[in-house]
């Protein structure tokens, strides 16, 4: 971490890099820099650009607070929730039962829970357990989709994790191991398909070259019209529940 300027970063070496470049997200500034490049010359790069990127921090600051977030500000019984492109319905059923459990039934969350005691908050518990519902969702479709694409150019990951993740959509590790975000789950099922094939790809192609697109077109032919998804919906997805 590096401390000179009017803002931190943190750098991320990266085989695939074939240049410095500084990602501003509402979490962090990460610098993705080749494994040549020194500490010394990443930060003259970052010093030189520090008026860009606090510009960059405060659009971006500005456009998340003009965005209001998909999920609900308090999840009670009618509101709706985003899930896979679509907006469900809550419907909540106070019962006796120890452990919440959610079911998707005729396009409506069926909520069986115990209502906490006088004081108690219903709402962030049925917004921490749909969280955990989703999750488990999204590890099926992303098992699914892994299923599906990994067999036709021998593309198979070491291993899948699907994460919580505050600035990106997926990610393919130097031994295959493939991360995915399980906001995805949010977005229509072809957005979520896209990303795991972009990392499928990524086994083969380490970069992102026009071979490397290639590849994702032939999994996926119509793949930018998830992409443009992704661009234009991906802030608000990324502030989740």
């Amino acid at each position: 971490m590096i401390n000179t300027l009017s803002f931190k970063y943190t750098i991320r070496r990266s085989h695939r890099a074939t240049k410095t470049r500084i990602v501003v997200t509402t979490e962090k500034i990460e610098v993705v820099a080749p494994m040549r490049v020194s500490a010394r010359q990443i930060h003259a790069f970052v010093s030189m650009k520090q008026d860009w990127v606090v510009k960059a921090q405060n659009k971006l600051n500005i456009e998340v607070k003009a965005q209001k977030k998909w999920g609900a500000a308090h999840y009670s019984d009618g509101v709706l929730v985003p899930y896979q492109g679509q907006q469900i319905k809550l419907s909540l059923q106070p019962s006796s039962v120890k452990k919440v459990k959610i079911e998707l039934h005729e396009q409506e969350f069926k909520i069986c829970f115990s209502a906490c005691s006088p004081g108690q908050d219903d709402s962030e518990l049925i917004r921490l357990s749909l969280m955990d519902w989703m999750k488990a969702q999204a590890r099926k479709r992303v098992t699914t989709y892994v299923a599906l694409h990994a067999e036709k150019y021998q593309l198979y990951p070491r291993l899948v994790k699907i994460k919580t993740q505050k600035s990106r959509w997926g990610s393919c590790g130097i031994h295959n191991d493939i991360h995915i975000n399980w906001l995805l789950i949010m977005a229509p099922p072809e957005v979520l398909e896209y990303v795991v094939v972009h990392e499928l790809c990524h086994i083969k192609e380490r970069n992102h070259s026009t071979r490397f697109w290639s590849l994702v077109a032939q999994h996926l032919p119509e793949y930018q019209k998830q992409r443009l998804w992704l661009r234009q919906h991906g802030r608000r997805l990324m502030q989740g529940l």
